[in-house]
This record gives C-alpha cells, sequence and structure tokens, in this order.
C-alpha cells in the first residue's frame, strides 16, 4: 500500500478583498501581505510559523461569521485552541473549506468498495474496463500471513486460478468479435476482491475526520483500518490542529 498526499488547501493572503466597514479591523488582525487593493498589513492573526494553511483557513472561516479577527478571547486566540474549541463546540462546519488529495495504490478492490460508502469523499478509480489486469499484483488481508507458507500459498494459488481464467475469457471473448474494452468488462467478472486497484481520492477536513473515525478503529476492516492510519499521519503533516484530538493507536 502506498497512500500519497498529492494536493491540499493552500490559502492566497494576496486577493482578500478588504471593505469597509471591518477594513481596519481587518489590517490591524491581519498582516504580512499587501492585497489586490493595495491595502499592506501586519502579521495576519499573529500566526504561528507552525500554523498550517488548513488550520488557519478553519479559523478564518470561523471568524468571518462574528467578524471577530480581533480575537477577543484570549483563550482562543492561538490557533490550536480555537479549532480545539470548534471541534468541542461541534461546530466542525468550518472544517470543510480545507481539503486533501491523495493517490492510493496497491489496495484492493475490497477496500475501495468499503472507501467509497464514505458519500462525502470524491473519487477517480482505475477502471477495470479498461486497464489488463494481467499485470496487476494481489493484494492479500493482512491476515493472510507470507511467512505462513500454507495460508500464502493458498491465497496466490487461488489469485492465480482466477487471473488465468480472465485471461482466458478475453481471449475468447475477443476472438468472438468483441472490443477489448467490451472482453474486459465481462472478464472481469471472475477476478476475486484482492485484485489491485488505484484510486485518488479527495475530501475536506471534516470529511476526512469522520472516515478516520470510522475505519482507523480496531473494529474496522484491517487493510482499510491500516489506510485511515497512514491518512491520518499524512493530514496530521498539513492540519495538526484540526486532528488534535485523535489518538495514535486506533480507536476503540
Amino acid at each position: 500500500m502506498k497512500v500519497t498526499l498529492i494536493a491540499s488547501t493552500h490559502m492566497d493572503w494576496v486577493v482578500l478583498p478588504l471593505e469597509e466597514p471591518y477594513s481596519n479591523e481587518f489590517l490591524d488582525a491581519f498582516g504580512g501581505v499587501t492585497n489586490r487593493m493595495g491595502n499592506t498589513t501586519e502579521q495576519w492573526m499573529k500566526q504561528d510559523e507552525d500554523d498550517s494553511d488548513a488550520d488557519v483557513l478553519a479559523e478564518f472561516a470561523g471568524r468571518a461569521c462574528y467578524q471577530s479577527f480581533h480575537k477577543p478571547n484570549p483563550s482562543t486566540a492561538a490557533n490550536d485552541d480555537y479549532i480545539a474549541n470548534i471541534i468541542f463546540q461541534g461546530h466542525e462546519s468550518v472544517l470543510e473549506h480545507a481539503s486533501a488529495t491523495f493517490y492510493v495504490i496497491g489496495v484492493s478492490r475490497a477496500l475501495t468498495h468499503e472507501l467509497i460508502r464514505h458519500r462525502h469523499l470524491s473519487y477517480s478509480e482505475m477502471s477495470q474496463r479498461f486497464v489488463d489486469l494481467e499485470n496487476t499484483t494481489p493484494v492479500f488481508p493482512p491476515a493472510i500471513d507470507q511467512a505462513d507458507a500454507e495460508e500464502w500459498v493458498t491465497a496466490e494459488n487461488a489469485y492465480s486460478s482466477a487471473l488465468e481464467d480472465y485471461k482466458y475469457l478475453v481471449e475468447l471473448l475477443e476472438a468472438k468479435g468483441f472490443t477489448r474494452k467490451q472482453a474486459r468488462e465481462a472478464a472481469r467478472a471472475v477476478m476475486p476482491n484482492a485484485t489491485e486497484t488505484r484510486i485518488v481520492v479527495t475530501g475536506n477536513m471534516r470529511a476526512w475526520r469522520d472516515v478516520i473515525k470510522k475505519r482507523f478503529h480496531v473494529a474496522a476492516d484491517a487493510e482499510i483500518r491500516e489506510f485511515a492510519g497512514e491518512v491520518l499521519s499524512q493530514l496530521r503533516t498539513i492540519a495538526p490542529n484540526t486532528f488534535q484530538d485523535f489518538p495514535e493507536e486506533p480507536f476503540a
């Protein structure tokens, strides 16, 4: 399994429009940029260098609701404290503005069949109608231990048999005059859940929190639990404050 973060939210302070009656308050609180109206400010919200764009965007969205850029409450002045309070209050809609996209390879169709149940994520998965499955590598569940020869050989033999049937069906159907696409879309019916797939998946931070709560759990399928743990690890690098309440080990 390889999970690669390929895109995430970036804040563009330069294009922010500053308009009356709030521009003076905004200018006092935001900083370090000149926007398209020519307004130069100091450090925005005295932002800590370690605060990520995703975390800061969530705070910006929350403060925009009340125009509280001057941070009247000292207990929520810091970004991590502000987001902690948002999470505690259950006002997670502001977390939806930031997003992250992953390219995931070396996972099974069993995993993606479970993953796509999360309707608030967006998906682009490798097509079995177009891609030749002969070149894919089986992805077996963690319970099938490679060190156990009996388990591993049994699983490999089952997959090899399915793959041979797949190749034979493709040849038969093409010989009957079906197009390559039509032959593959029919032959894929014999391929098992262990068939490797690849997928691009995007979600906002609120959606990712929901996925990880459900899948980074001791009761979750072992493969998708591993996936959720890897996603969480990478999300912590781009939105650490948004996931500050999540454990290092799977939920129990």
